[in-house]
């Protein structure tokens, strides 16, 4: 019988990082991912010093990479740990699910599924940002760098015991970091929704999720940026559930085809996705507009009081108070990349797009591509 629905990780919910500290009793024998102000600012009085922390920051900046992970596993091989913490955005609960393993290096091999994989650690992930959703899904993504592309581990082994959600830890998150991983997540419901996988559980989750964002985004639109920090929680709630529906259901196109754009011009990962996004649902809705994507466009046309035929250009005004979407090469990138990008796409990211609303061509591809450049 197909596997249709599923949340793995007891969900907890705390007001504030003392209240999740009580509960946890975070000292000896756990290990830490935290960055250094994180630490500071929220967990200082609260965890025991004879954990062993990892400031993952200390070993690279932006999206995680091969190369990040075994300097940290040459780093901490010799500590004895049972348990993993992971506090921070995607980047950190990416890498923190890796350490749950029993074998985690080489990590070429492990993500090429040639290492047994086994988890023997109770896993916690508390996320700090409200996007990645990656504190309920069973998938760690790095850059390979011996192939300079991003790749995807996605097996049961990497989902967290628990997730825990502490709104406090969005209050000091800044705008841009805000933006960008909260239009990944609604990238997340937008793309679980029309997911050849989705059925009637993950859309509900897809639904709210969107629903959540968006109305916050009109909020932020009319009344400024200030205007987000009462609707942390509900951004971080959105971001989880939002997570619970592509965990089960999948990403496709969009995510794929920002890959190559994050991996070699280090764009964060949801502004690289709004990139591509309205371009990638055009050429849905012009291939088959009679499907999910009509009960998608109803369903967003009445969140944003507009005609369903409006809701792709509407989408992305109300997007762009949040963050201002640019073309390809203001990024760096040389049309005569494209063909290369969509390569990539073609070969190595064959699992997100197999969740394709519709299938694209090789030339499908790249023509979005060149109408984004």
């Amino acid at each position: 019988m197909m596997k249709q629905f599923r949340i793995v990780p007891t969900i907890q919910q705390f007001d504030n990082c003392k209240e999740l500290c009580q509960n946890f009793q975070i000292g000896k024998g756990d290990l830490v991912f935290v960055s250094e102000g994180t630490y500071e600012r929220y967990f200082k009085h609260h965890i025991d010093r004879e954990a062993y922390f990892v400031n993952y920051r200390k070993y690279g900046k932006g999206e995680p990479t091969d190369i990040m992970v075994e300097s940290i596993y040459a780093d901490i091989k010799d500590y004895k740990f049972n348990r993993v913490f992971g506090i921070g955005g995607g980047t950190i609960l990416d890498v923190a699910k890796l350490f749950a393993l029993k074998t985690t290096v080489p990590v070429v091999d492990l993500f090429n599924k040639k290492l047994e994989i086994v988890k023997d650690k109770e896993l916690i992930l508390i996320p700090t940002t409200c996007g990645t959703g990656s504190e309920v899904t069973n998938i760690s993504i790095l850059e390979l760098t011996s192939i300079r592309s991003k790749f995807g581990l996605a097996v049961d082994e990497l989902y967290a015991d628990y997730a825990a959600l502490v709104p406090e830890l969005l209050e000091h998150l800044p705008m841009e970091f805000f933006a960008a991983s909260s239009i990944d997540a609604l990238i997340h419901g937008i793309e679980s929704y029309t997911s050849p996988k989705a059925n009637d559980f993950t859309k509900l989750f897809s639904k709210k999720a969107m629903e959540m964002i968006l109305r916050g985004y009109k909020i932020i639109a009319e009344n400024g940026k200030e205007a987000r920090k009462p609707l942390l929680k509900d951004f971080m709630m959105a971001s989880a559930f939002a997570g619970v529906a592509f965990g089960n259901a999948g990403c496709a196109a969009v995510h794929a085809m920002s890959y190559p754009l994050g991996a070699n011009y280090h764009v964060p990962h949801g502004e690289a996705n709004y990139v591509m996004f309205t371009e990638v649902y055009k050429a849905y809705q012009s291939m088959k507009p009679d499907g999910t994507i009509r009960e998608l466009n109803i369903f967003l046309a009445d969140i944003l009081e507009c005609e369903p035929n409006e809701i792709y250009n509407e989408i992305e005004n109300l997007l762009n108070h949040i963050i201002m979407k640019k073309a390809l090469h203001e990024y760096g990138v040389k049309e005569e990349e494209l063909e290369n990008f969509t390569d990539e796409v073609m070969t190595k990211q064959t699992r997100l797009m197999a969740n394709n609303y519709v299938p694209f061509s090789r030339e499908q591809i790249l023509a979005i591509y060149k109408s984004l450049y």
